[in-house]
């Protein structure tokens, strides 16, 4: 069963011509659950030695469920503000935002090491680490015309990898982008404005497809088209109840749990 959620009336213009996609979470499953791994990283660095308290967790659980979509480095300097604040580290025992960052990646990549090296080797179907229909739509995409770009908060070199990995890096003609290492160099929002300057596109000929609130107010700002990937982890072609709340939140005109309807898809893009 089809669903699609509408929750507004998009602009329209000239038509799509360019669309960007987020990766985690909005075509690529691999980091699937990565929130399971950062919530104890940053319970960790509050409160080292000792059960996080409700609160903590709440607070920790709250920043990452708003903050999904911007650079891992980003989230990492507000763990370092979140445990100056709750002062139970000596200041001399703080990490700096980078040491954070490379504790949480050296335990995600202790989760996704064997399906990616899987992946490359052909021995997992890609299929089964994708959004569905997600390899599809792209497809479509392209055969419109259609200019695609994936921008993501994970580190570039890690997103070019994995979007090889599900198959989608072949058909992503504008380019994949991620997080560099010095962060003030790459940011979804420069990334958007810089789009819109180069290519002199007004707001309905960017779409925009994320699971997170980030590039959909991005989206939204721009006066571009803000399609809100609320993927279940059951599968189940229904949206998951959290990320379609903070996608709501976000503004999004448009909320799927995956892209296997096309033909809808297509008609609410189009308007066909």
């Amino acid at each position: 069963m089809s669903y699609l959620e509408i929750l507004d009336t998009p602009p329209r213009g000239a038509g799509i011509q360019h669309a960007l996609f987020d990766f985690d979470g909005t075509v690529s499953l691999i980091r699937e659950g990565w929130e399971r791994v950062m919530a104890p990283v940053m319970c960790e660095a509050i409160a080292p030695g000792e059960p996080p308290t409700p609160e903590i967790e709440a607070e920790v659980l709250e920043y990452i469920d708003e903050s999904t979509g911007i650079q891992t480095i980003l989230q990492m300097e507000h763990l370092v503000e979140m445990v100056r604040a709750h002062g139970k580290v000596p200041p001399d025992r703080i990490l700096d935002a980078q040491g954070y960052k490379d504790i949480y990646i050296g335990r995600l990549h202790e989760v996704i090491r064997d399906t990616v090296e899987a992946l490359e080797a052909g021995t997992e179907d890609p299929a089964a680490h994708r959004v569905p229909g997600s390899l599809e739509f792209i497809q479509r995409l392209r055969d419109r015309g259609v200019t695609l770009y994936v921008a993501s908060g994970t580190d570039q070199p890690d997103v070019r990898r994995e979007a090889a990995c599900v198959g989608i890096a072949p058909l992503i003609d504008g380019g994949i982008f991620g997080a560099l290492r010095t962060y003030q160099d790459f940011s979804k929002e420069s990334f958007i404005r810089e789009l819109f300057e180069r290519h002199q596109l007004s707001g309905p000929e960017l779409a925009v497809f994320g699971d997170g609130p980030v590039e959909i107010r991005l989206a939204r700002a721009a006066g571009a088209i803000a399609v809100g990937v609320a993927a279940s982890p059951a599968r189940d072609s229904k949206p998951d109840p959290a990320r379609r709340a903070r996608l709501i939140r976000a503004g999004a005109h448009l909320i799927v749990p995956d892209f296997s309807d096309l033909p809808a898809l297509e008609g609410f893009l189009w308007g066909s």
